[in-house]
């Protein structure tokens, strides 16, 4: 197995190097001086547009809609990821998250708008759409599109859908409540079955009750921690920005430990151009394309520069750095530290629906994948596949799901910035067009 798990690990190195993390900020860049920075300059009318009520076409609510796309990047990455990228490539670290995000953010925007330009109705009267549909109706390309569709279906079964978040409930559930592993199995199957069973709605419903309430909960943990120590908050912010551009951070140890520990983690937490968001954004009750874009990139600054920023501050003013910790360990003493018993409870609970609701946000996005690939029949053995997995999932090992999942969504990428790229002037004259009505 550790022979694998290392050809692994070069696999997974050549996928995630450079030349993909610029070809993805390189398309946000992009996307944002084409768009006016868009991001910065309508993000309070993309928030106001989230709880707008619309009586048009679709299966869901925009919120519901944004709920179930946050529930598949609300997840390991926010707790366990940030740590890992701060172990790395030190505070710095958390400014190229910043970066990641604020370019991701004109990426979500055009990935929305595209999955309802170019949605359609399915044979049950549902909207299916995402990546695989407008790269094959925007831009001809098929093969292309079953591509997309294809490594969608690999992340849902191999990767962020099942493994690496059953894993982390697993040992959440162990370390914190002593809970056998054969026992969480069990219940996660029974769950998880019975919300992916009700299809999109009942996924929506519970993904805006959970998704929501955990994120003030977790973040009102870290808030407390800051009015604790909130005298070192300047000093924490100048370390973040000393450290994110001293020379190793940038240009040393391979072209910048931070830099690159930071940006890498900020995408895979917030998945910005990885084409996941939008087979959710498909199915949200709106007229109009570019509305559900801005609301898709809030979907961004909620997962990165609020909850990641969260994490990362806590593990700084407490200086939790400091410790040979690492991943969740090292975000639950940071806030044990401070908060004391109650703190465990916050990131391990938190740890805990976060990683579910991303299990059953990546349900739905495998089961659209599967259902562009193979049709309806498909659907229901995917439904039982998936519940395989995540009965074996708690008894795999942690570094190899991670290296694995690190693999599939990567691969996603690809496909989806080439729809977006060659789908760039319709992204950018919708968005013209929308304004000068506005």
């Amino acid at each position: 197995m550790e022979t694998f798990t290392y050809f692994l690990n070069q696999i997974k190195e050549l996928i995630w190097g450079y030349p993909l993390i610029f070809l993805l900020l390189g398309t946000g860049l992009y996307f944002s001086i084409q768009l006016g920075f868009l991001q910065f300059r309508k993000l309070f009318l993309a928030f106001r547009l989230l709880f707008k009520k619309e009586d048009q076409p679709g299966d869901v609510s925009s919120f519901q809609a944004l709920c179930t796309a946050l529930s598949s990047t609300i997840g390991t990455g926010n707790i366990v990821g940030v740590a890992t990228a701060i172990m790395a490539g030190g505070p710095g670290a958390i400014f190229w998250m910043w970066v990641s995000a604020f370019l991701g953010m004109a990426t979500k925007y055009a990935e929305g708008l595209l999955a309802i330009e170019y949605r359609i109705k399915d044979a049950k009267g549902q909207m299916a759409g995402g990546p695989m549909y407008y790269i094959e109706r925007g831009l001809h390309l098929k093969w292309l599109a079953k591509c997309f569709a294809f490594f969608g279906l690999c992340v849902a079964l191999l990767g962020i859908g099942t493994f690496t978040q059953v894993k982390s409930i697993s040992d959440a559930l162990s370390l914190t409540f002593h809970i056998p592993t054969l026992i969480v199995a069990v219940l996660l199957v029974i769950c998880v079955g019975f919300i992916t069973l009700g299809g999109i709605q009942r996924i929506a419903s519970v993904s805006e009750k959970i998704v929501p309430f955990m994120s003030v909960a977790y973040i009102s943990g870290v808030i407390c921690i800051l009015c604790l120590h909130f005298k070192q908050i300047p000093s924490v912010f100048h370390l973040i920005f000393q450290s994110a551009f001293s020379y190793n951070s940038v240009f040393g140890a391979t072209l910048g430990i931070a830099m690159k520990s930071g940006i890498s983690r900020g995408i895979f937490s917030n998945e910005s151009g990885l084409g996941s968001a939008p087979i959710a954004a498909a199915s949200a009750k709106t007229h109009s394309s570019v509305e559900q874009g801005l609301v898709s990139m809030t979907g961004t600054f909620i997962d990165t520069i609020l909850v990641c920023t969260m994490t990362g501050l806590a593990i700084l003013i407490t200086q939790a750095y400091n410790t040979n910790l690492n991943g969740a360990a090292l975000t639950t003493y940071a806030f044990t530290n401070t908060l004391g018993s109650i703190g465990s409870y916050i990131v391990n609970i938190g740890l805990i629906f976060f990683a579910f609701t991303t299990i059953i946000g990546w349900n739905f996005y495998g089961e659209k994948c599967i259902q562009y690939l193979w049709g309806e029949k498909s659907i229901l053995p995917y439904k039982i596949v998936f519940l395989i997995c995540i009965a074996i999932g708690p008894f795999m090992s942690l570094e190899f799901v991670f290296v694995l999942a690190d693999i599939v969504n990567g691969c996603m990428a690809f496909p989806n910035l080439i729809g977006l790229i060659g789908l760039r002037n319709v992204i950018i004259s919708k968005t013209k067009e929308y304004f000068k009505r506005a």
